[in-house]
C-alpha cells in the first residue's frame, strides 16, 4: 500500500495537492479535521468522546486521535493506500501513527514536505481569507499559526529524515510543476 504523509505550513498547498494525489494514485484521503467532524456528526462513541474535548476547548488526546484514524483506516476496503493530511503534527503522533500502521502490516511510504517561504505563505493565506471569508486567515492569526507550526510541527522533518521517509518538495511554482515534483518523489519509492 502507498501511505503518504503530506506536510507543510498553513497555506503551503497541502489540500490542493492532496486532491491531485488521491486522483492520480487512487488512494484514500484522511483529513483529521474532516474525520473528527464526521465522527461527531455520526454520533459514534469516538465522536462523542472527541466532542467532549472540543466543547471544553481542549485538544484531542493523541491516543483518541489514533483510535479515530485507525477506525477510518480500517474502514477502507481494498484500498491502494492513504494520504494523511493534518496528522501527525508532533513526534509523539508520528510514533503513534507508525505503531498503528505496523500493527496492520503497513508503514508510511513517504513524507512529502511542501516548503514555501513565510512571506509567500502570508500572501497566500491573506488572499485565501479575502476570497473565502475564513476568519482565521488574518495577519495576526496567521503569524500565530506559523509560530505554532515552526515550534511544534517542524521537528517532524528531522524525525522523518531519520526514518528515511522524508522528501522535500519546493512549494513555489505552478500547481502542475509542484505536482510533477510530488509524482517524481512518490514514483521513486
Amino acid at each position: 500500500m502507498l501511505n503518504i504523509v503530506i506536510f507543510g505550513a498553513p497555506g503551503s498547498g497541502k489540500g490542493t495537492q492532496s486532491e491531485r494525489i488521491v486522483e492520480k494514485y487512487k488512494i484514500n484521503h484522511i483529513s483529521t479535521g474532516d474525520v473528527l467532524r464526521a465522527e461527531i456528526k455520526n454520533g459514534t462513541e469516538l465522536g462523542k468522546t472527541a466532542k467532549g474535548y472540543i466543547d471544553q476547548g481542549q485538544l484531542i488526546p493523541d491516543e483518541l486521535m489514533i483510535d479515530i484514524l485507525a477506525s477510518v483506516f480500517d474502514s477502507f476496503k481494498d484500498s491502494k493506500g492513504v494520504i494523511f493530511d493534518g496528522f501527525p503534527r508532533t513526534i509523539a503522533q508520528a510514533e503513534a501513527l507508525k505503531n498503528m500502521l505496523v500493527e496492520r502490516g503497513q508503514d508510511v511510504s513517504v513524507m512529502l514536505d511542501l516548503e514555501v517561504p513565510e512571506d509567500e505563505l502570508m500572501t497566500r493565506l491573506i488572499k485565501r481569507g479575502k476570497d473565502s471569508g475564513r476568519a482565521d486567515d488574518n495577519e495576526e492569526t496567521i503569524k500565530k499559526r506559523l509560530t505554532v507550526y515552526h515550534s511544534q510541527t517542524a521537528p517532524l522533518i528531522d524525525w522523518y529524515k531519520g526514518e528515511k521517509k522524508y522528501q522535500h518538495i519546493n512549494g513555489l511554482g505552478t500547481m502542475d510543476g509542484i505536482f510533477a515534483d510530488i509524482c517524481k518523489a512518490v514514483d521513486s519509492i
